[in-house]
């Protein structure tokens, strides 16, 4: 199949690709390349360079499935420019339904987020566990991000029917190396700390809990998705995560990694304040796993290993670049671009 994938030059859009290539599809990108064409090196795919609030359904020429990637991709993000993430997240996504369903492609696979759960934690006792949460849990998200999923989930599952079949995936926080690197997930963040810093911060003793799942089972969800019987799936929910963690776990867990290499690495782990917004959530991952027989398996602590294996360690400088961290790159470049129509003004 000719896949659009939206958002296929990011931390997962990449890795997806690949994989798509690898499953004998054709991967087709459509990305404003925010972070160029260098994640997407030696991958065989055609680039279409755009902006998912302006799509055209010419684009979808040929196309007869979609993996939906696009949009802002974390709660800074979001909350930085709400309005930005509105337009992508929420009606771009309207406009890209709408122009599939117009065009008679049934296939279309959505990345939604766990943090839709995440509806009462600022209430919760951080020393008990979270209420498991599937599918079927009542959600009111709060967060500019969240709620800017939710309507995307709802305008997504509206529109189907007999010929338009989509499916969401809420994506737990996903974690793991892809080509296009990010440092500002929790398990990529401390695996950067630990390297950099030789130091963790628990935020209020890092008791949280959340879904995790590394990039590669994200985006074999998805692979697998576009395979199934439409009416199997189809018009549908699915949790994908591997397992439920607390961050004093993950830190433990990054700390134990790096005192094992030769010569071995002494991370320190230290509390800190709670942040102004606290996470605290679990999800279950049943049901994808009973209805595609697929259940996310690559733990943390394996892909804490392999991240280590593939970043260099003994380099601490080489993790300032900004493409790293989304919000980071996405302040820079709004700063250029208004120093160039300064610079414009007057000459």
């Amino acid at each position: 199949m000719r896949v659009l994938v939206t958002g296929g030059a990011g931390y997962i859009g990449v890795v997806l690709c690949r994989q798509l290539l690898e499953a004998g599809h054709v991967p087709v990108v459509f990305d404003r390349l925010f972070w160029g064409r260098r994640p997407l090196a030696g991958l065989d795919v055609e680039i279409v360079q755009g902006d998912l609030r302006e799509f055209d359904g010419s684009h979808l020429a040929g196309i007869e499935a979609v993996c939906h990637l696009s949009g802002l991709s974390n709660d800074p993000t979001a909350e930085y420019n709400t309005e930005a993430n509105w337009q992508m997240n929420a009606l771009a996504t309207e406009r890209l339904v709408a122009a599939c369903k117009a065009r008679g492609i049934g296939r279309f696979t959505f990345a939604s987020s766990a943090s839709i759960y995440d509806s009462d934690a600022s209430s919760s006792e951080l020393s008990h566990s979270p209420t498991m949460c599937d599918e079927s849990t009542d959600v009111k998200p709060r967060g500019a991000y969240s709620i800017s999923k939710k309507f995307a989930e709802d305008v997504v599952l509206g529109a189907a029917d007999g010929s338009f079949a989509p499916v969401v995936f809420r994506q737990g926080t996903v974690y793991g190396y892809s080509p296009r690197m990010r440092f500002d997930l929790v398990v990529n963040t401390f695996v950067k700390d630990a390297i950099v810093l030789r130091r963790l911060y628990l935020h209020g003793g890092g008791w949280m809990w959340r879904p995790l799942v590394d990039v590669e089972d994200v985006a074999r969800a998805h692979v697998l998705a576009l395979a199934a019987a439409p009416d199997l799936l189809g018009g549908q929910i699915y949790n994908v995560l591997e397992e439920n963690y607390q961050i004093r776990q993950l830190a433990m867990l990054v700390a134990g990694s790096l005192s094992l290499l030769d010569p071995p690495v002494r991370v320190d782990l230290q509390e800190a304040p709670l942040p102004k917004l606290v996470r605290n959530y679990r999800m279950s991952n049943a049901k994808l796993s009973n209805a595609l027989g697929f259940t996310p398996s690559r733990t943390v602590l394996e892909s804490i290993q392999g991240m280590l294996e593939k970043l260099p360690v003994d380099r601490p400088d080489d993790y300032g670049d900004p493409r790293y961290y989304n919000i980071r790159w996405m302040t820079l470049l709004e700063e250029f671009h208004l120093e160039q129509r300064r610079f414009a003004s007057i000459y």
